[in-house]
């Protein structure tokens, strides 16, 4: 009897494959968790050791938001839209620019690490994947952009820009994450593919004014020149701007709503959010090589 119930016991007791592979699996997850919370824990006390970047992100769209509406205050009525004064016109475009320019600004910490050799301790550390340096840094500027982003939708309606309902703030956080997201991963990009921070800032300083000004972010497309209407249709912060503004302007909106006229026809809202997404996916497939080779 004792040999008929061995074989049995014996199955009993040998481990299962496949619950072995998902405790790996969940163990995986719950490290890359821990690690990425870790490394941005680091990037917030940073920020709370030198709070003058939070407050210079914030300050400085503040002051574009009071002066070009200013500048423009005495427009002809309607020039813009319907009953839209400049000040309501510019607040999307604001928005969007002031968290691009902060995602554009991402690879800046990572470069530094990699300069003072902490990228180094970093890489050669026990982390379970070393994405979470990358994860770590998309998550921090996200944070960021979330903050100066309800900053500027507070001044610009305290100034009489209105205020979206509900959905229309959810659906701004929805644009404005899907354009940093994007927008971080490349400069994450150029942080592990280019040579020092002065090349980098080199890069910042080169696109981040043209691509503002080849965007819809301070006049619509009606009023460019034939060549810059089809360079901003192409400018990812244009699909950015022209749906917040919609939102803005039309408290009744939807997936099919129109919300901009590019030189080759109407665009509605889901192929807008559509571009967007296409753009990340883009983005995060053309740096995955590169971080591949630097995390091996």
């Amino acid at each position: 009897m004792s040999q008929s119930i061995l074989p049995n016991s014996s199955n009993s007791l040998a481990p299962n494959p496949a619950l072995a592979e998902m405790t790996t699996g969940e163990n995986e997850l719950a490290n890359f968790v821990q690690e990425t919370l870790a490394l941005t824990q680091r990037l917030f006390i940073q920020l709370q050791r030198r709070p003058s970047t939070l407050m210079a992100g914030v300050i400085q769209p503040l002051m574009w938001l009071i002066l070009f509406g200013a500048l423009f205050y005495k427009a002809p009525q309607g020039l813009f839209g319907f009953d839209v004064n400049y000040g309501q016109f510019l607040a999307p475009g604001i928005i969007v620019f002031t968290a691009f320019s902060g995602a554009l600004n991402a690879g800046l910490p990572v470069m530094f690490d990699r300069e003072f050799g902490f990228l180094n301790r970093l890489l050669v550390a026990p982390l379970t994947t070393r994405y979470s340096i990358v994860a770590a840094s998309t998550l921090y500027i996200i944070a960021l952009a979330f903050i100066q982003t309800g900053v500027i939708v507070g001044a610009s309606a305290l100034l009489g820009a209105g205020l979206p309902g509900i959905g229309g703030l959810i659906a701004i956080a929805t644009i404005v994450f899907l354009i940093v997201l994007g927008v971080t991963a490349l400069s994450l990009g150029l942080a592990f593919a280019l040579p020092g921070h002065i090349e980098l800032i080199a890069v910042i300083f080169v696109t981040n004014l043209p691509l503002l000004f080849a965007s819809t972010a301070l006049a619509p497309l009606s009023f460019m020149a034939n060549w810059l209407k089809w360079v901003a249709s192409f400018n990812p912060l244009t699909y950015a701007i022209e749906p917040i503004r919609y939102l803005y302007f039309n408290s009744d909106w939807g997936l099919n709503s129109v919300v901009m006229t590019a030189p080759w026809g109407e665009m509605n809202f889901a192929v807008v959010l559509t571009v967007l997404v296409l753009f990340d996916g883009v983005v995060l497939a053309l740096i995955q090589p590169l971080l591949r080779r630097r995390f091996a």
